[in-house]
């Protein structure tokens, strides 16, 4: 099927001589070289926060979860938090 907007006009590929070219194209590229791991970690450990920076804000966030857990379970009542049970034994 030839598209007809190229009929006698410019001289361009069909749709499926491009999508050759471009798979043929796509299918013997390598890269140049590969990650250079160490690099990136090096840029990354330069860019990010201070490691007491990073400590402390999870040690804040635990404590909060924490405290927050407990008073959870006292309202709810569940397990350890909860009074003991009225257990009859006849």
């Amino acid at each position: 099927m030839e598209d007809k907007t190229t009929e006698g006009g410019s001289n361009s590929p069909s749709d499926s001589d491009l999508t050759r070219m471009i798979r043929a194209e796509v299918d013997t590229w390598t890269p140049r070289r590969g990650a250079d791991w160490t690099d990136v970690l090096i840029r990354i450990a330069g860019t990010g926060p201070s490691p007491w920076l990073v400590y402390t804000t999870a040690s804040a966030a635990l404590v909060v979860i924490l405290i927050a857990a407990y008073l959870v379970g006292t309202a709810f009542q569940l397990g350890a938090l909860a009074p003991p049970a009225q257990v009859h034994l006849h």
